[in-house]
């Protein structure tokens, strides 16, 4: 069966994994990481994404996105992804695959799952046993939601900015959502979702995005369910 291609619409939010081949590591020093925060910046620019959360983990990262364009995202993440193994196989004198195919993504209802989506993105250093508190962690963006710092990669979404009227009491909010964290069921519908490819959100939502699109964006009842074949932090 040919493969679906990926959902992509623009104005929506879309949770984006990319992981290394064979869960080898993807970042071996900081540099490794700064490089690739500094060319999603520039590809975040350049084909017009908002990036609202991030998070470099070992052997793979996430991303949560919204294009302004049908083609901003593959764009931004196949110039991103060049650029970037060009780099780390010249720093080590290697060649080859570094990814572990193609990245995954879907599109997220943003009233019901983009801030548990943040969360769930920012607490994953904290669920793989790396730190024990998310600001902790200098590679993801929760130290912006929090105050901490500034990075210039994030472009928070409207519903970060309706957390609170003042900038301290939207950093306080955020910082409780991320201390009271998600269930299983929504992490596991997130990386269910993104690995699979399929829209996450309600009944009215995914038609919604049906109408817009001829690529199917739902699984259907029949045949046999999809299961990704690891689990994600």
């Amino acid at each position: 069966m040919a493969r679906l291609p990926r959902l992509t619409l623009p104005g929506y939010p879309h949770h984006v994994i990319q992981r290394g081949n064979n869960r080898q590591d993807i970042f071996v020093a900081s540099q490794d990481r700064q490089f690739l925060l500094d060319l999603l910046q520039e590809g975040a620019a350049k084909f017009q994404v908002a990036i609202h959360s991030y998070v470099l983990m070992g052997n793979h990262f996430h991303l949560l996105a919204t294009p302004e364009t049908a083609d901003g995202l593959p764009r931004m993440m196949q110039a991103v992804g060049r650029r970037y193994v060009r780099l780390f196989n010249d720093a080590r004198e290697r060649t080859g695959t570094l990814w572990e195919g193609r990245y995954r993504s879907t599109l997220i209802q943003s009233d019901r799952y983009l801030l548990a989506c943040m969360v769930y993105i920012d607490l994953n250093p904290v669920r793989a046993g790396i730190v024990s508190q998310p600001l902790d962690f200098a590679w993801s963006g929760y130290g912006h939601y929090v105050g901490a710092r500034i990075d210039p990669l994030i472009t928070p979404h409207a519903l970060y900015w309706d957390l609170g009227n003042t900038p301290f009491a939207r950093e306080v909010a955020y910082a409780d959502l991320v201390a009271n964290g998600i269930s299983d069921q929504q992490k596991s519908e997130l990386t269910r979702s993104a690995l699979s490819g399929w829209a996450l959100g309600e009944v009215d939502f995914v038609q919604t995005l049906q109408n817009q699109t001829t690529r199917r964006v739902s699984k259907a009842s029949a045949g046999r369910p999809l299961s990704p074949k690891i689990e994600e932090k």
